[in-house]
């Protein structure tokens, strides 16, 4: 997992409150609470600073500073204004060596899937899976082989495992498949429809060799 350095100074009484923190937004801060640890922490931070965390597809261990505390955490929800999608209000979940967490991982499809190479078509249908691990045990991605995948086949949750991780998402969920394509069933048509043909063809040359007998 990739490491982050995030610096916040924590709220004081006057700055609690929806129109103390709606002036913090006005000058570029955003509020954010610590929790998960001995107790829980009202935060300020820069926008500007945790946009970087949130606007990027990699997780990362949030290496926090509080006014000089020192905090590892992890991000695990973001609240956006519904028509300027700007931040408001971000929680990190601070994280040890004893404790597991379960976090969102990317997931990464590997190889050529033998279905695509029959005229099908690779769909991703989970582009991140719940995994829960001790927060140093949990990786930047998740890499799924598909090369044997074949054409209307899926790849499910039960079917994956990777060391040290557990995948928390529904076992029968899909995580990916090869679809038909519509020039596959175009081909699949066809062929089936010489199929037919050469069977009639059949026929009617056997009938014409009786009828001849």
């Amino acid at each position: 997992m990739k490491h982050f350095k995030l610096s916040a100074t924590a709220r004081k009484a006057d700055q609690l409150g929806k129109k103390a923190t709606k002036a913090l937004r006005r000058e570029g801060l955003v509020p954010v609470v610590l929790y998960g640890g001995s107790e829980t922490q009202h935060l300020v931070v820069k926008a500007d600073d945790i946009n970087k965390l949130i606007y990027t597809p990699d997780i990362y261990l949030i290496e926090l500073d509080v006014e000089g505390k020192q905090y590892k955490a992890v991000l695990k929800e973001v609240q956006f204004h519904p028509v300027s999608d700007k931040t408001l209000h971000a929680d990190l979940y601070e994280v040890s060596d004893e404790k597991p967490i379960v976090m969102n991982v990317p997931v990464v499809l590997d190889g050529h899937a033998a279905g695509v190479k029959a005229g099908g078509k690779l769909v991703r249908e989970k582009r991140t899976l719940r995994v829960r691990a001790i927060y140093d045990k949990i990786p930047e991605n998740l890499v799924i082989d598909v090369t044997t995948l074949k054409l209307g086949k899926t790849i499910q949750v039960h079917e994956l495992s990777f060391e040290g991780l557990e995948l928390v998402d529904a076992p029968q969920a899909v995580v990916c498949a090869v679809k038909l394509t519509r020039v596959a069933r175009g081909k699949d048509a066809a062929a089936a429809d010489s199929e037919e043909a050469e069977g009639e063809e059949h026929e009617e040359h056997s009938d014409s060799e009786e009828h001849n007998e």
